[in-house]
């Protein structure tokens, strides 16, 4: 009886039941190497970065094949669009797409479905290897198939989506790509479910966002937009005769960018995020040309130290203001105000009391405050810069003070809405007699 065509016979199904994959130990790397040199059309690859390599064995620990799969092309226009993530969650998560770069099957040793079957135990596993190694999962593999070597029957048969055609480049460097005018291909898999939702959120789940955190933050906003941003700080006086490279506004705006990108705000953390600053936007920040290099710099940690001691805070608020109002309109004034004091993220210690509105969270304002004092003088202090007539003030319990009320009332024309614990046995006592309960809102 003849054989059916691709079915394995019994020793080739022996070969099937008993082979396995696995990691490839550091001193193999260099026979994985050896072995596509010789046997691969595309010979073998140096990647950089996260790269694993896979062997497939027999039971007797001989080599059958070799997989390698290392960090996702950096763009990809079909793959983009299918995982359908803006630009800068592309820039954040590529980490969590790795591609399968080489899959070789050694000469004289294939059996039918043996393909198959290698890649369906890699790709078990792959996501796992790569958390223990690199400290994250990944999420989507992609590999691309030259159809004038192959058909892509195997990753067609084995749940891939076929996304497109290349455009006929190929990376020679980190960062740069030739055209070769031989497009490929271009297969991708989730290796979880609902992978490519996940890498579309707008927050990415916990368990993911630290891959997401490592990506050093970068300022995202157009030329035209930092021009915009910078015209609200030329308002703000110069505390220097002799301006160099770097004007005010410039720091003030990087300072700015920083801050919307999420970047703590210390001297060595802007220093380091304006180094980042491609040479379009460092222009379009007004930062100065240097005569000798060319080039727009980056101004350096002492730079923002400076700043930090001598630019006047007041002027700087009262720029933020106007922006606020340019951007979103005035605050509403029927609305809360809120009074909130909080630790500042890597400032030691550092604490700062701000005034908001309730619910749309417009900013009014806000001052530190000093480790020889608290809040309650601050907060005094703060309320002759806002515009309080008529409103309703909320701050927590350790306000609830008679002359902060009285402030409040008398000096300012607002109504306040202080809370009252159990430290305050009296006033709580006089409150639950005489007061009506709080409407089902405050529940």
């Amino acid at each position: 009886m003849s054989q059916a065509p691709n079915k394995p016979s019994r020793p080739q199904q022996a070969v099937l039941d008993s082979m396995m994959v696995r990691l490839l130990e550091a001193d193999e790397v260099e026979r994985c190497h050896q072995l596509l040199e010789e046997e691969h059309y595309l010979g073998s690859l140096r990647p950089v970065g996260e790269r694993m390599y896979y062997g497939v064995t027999d039971a007797e620990g001989e080599w059958l094949g070799v997989l390698v799969f290392c960090a996702g092309a950096r763009r990809l226009r079909a793959r983009d669009e299918w995982i359908g993530w803006s630009e800068e969650q592309r820039r954040r998560r590529l980490s969590m797409v790795v591609s399968n770069t080489r899959f070789l099957l050694l000469a004289g040793k294939s059996v039918p479905n043996l393909a198959s079957k290698t890649l369906s135990l890699v790709l078990a596993r792959l996501s796992a290897d790569w958390e223990e190694r690199y400290g994250h999962p990944v999420l989507i593999v992609e590999t691309f198939v030259d159809p004038e070597h192959f058909c892509g029957t195997l990753y067609s048969a084995s749940g891939w989506s076929e996304l497109g055609v290349t455009d006929g480049y190929g990376r020679k460097a980190r960062d740069f790509y030739v055209r070769h005018d031989r497009p490929k291909r271009l297969f991708a898999r989730e290796l979880i479910k609902n992978a490519r939702r996940s890498l579309q959120a707008e927050h990415l789940r916990p368990a993911l966002a630290a891959v997401e955190a490592r990506t050093p933050a970068r300022a995202t906003q157009t030329a035209p937009e930092l021009c915009s941003l910078v015209e609200r700080f030329k308002a703000v006086p110069d505390y220097r005769v002799r301006i160099g490279l770097y004007p005010l506004w410039s720091l003030l705006a990087i300072v700015a960018c920083a801050h919307l990108a999420g970047v703590p705000r210390g001297q060595s953390d802007l220093a380091e995020f304006a180094g980042r600053l491609s040479q379009s936007q460092r222009c379009a920040l007004g930062i100065r040309r240097n005569k000798k290099t060319k080039r727009y710099p980056a101004p350096s940690q002492p730079t923002f130290f400076r700043l930090y001691a001598r630019v006047d805070v007041l002027s700087v608020e009262r720029a933020v203001l106007d922006f606020q109002t340019q951007v979103r309109g005035a605050p509403p004034s029927g609305e809360l105000v809120v009074l909130d004091g909080k630790e500042l993220c890597h400032s030691g210690g550092q604490q700062v009391l701000t005034a908001i509105t309730s619910p749309s969270q417009h900013y009014l304002g806000s001052a530190m405050v000093d480790a020889k004092t608290n809040e309650i003088p601050v907060a005094r202090e703060l309320f002759a810069r806002l515009d309080l007539d008529g409103r309703v003030v909320s701050l927590d319990a350790l306000h609830t003070q008679q002359e902060t009320a009285r402030a409040l009332v008398i000096e300012h024309g607002a109504d306040y809405l202080l809370t009252v614990k159990g430290n305050q046995p009296t006033v709580r006592e006089n409150l639950q007699r005489l007061a009506l309960p709080p409407p089902e809102v405050f529940f």
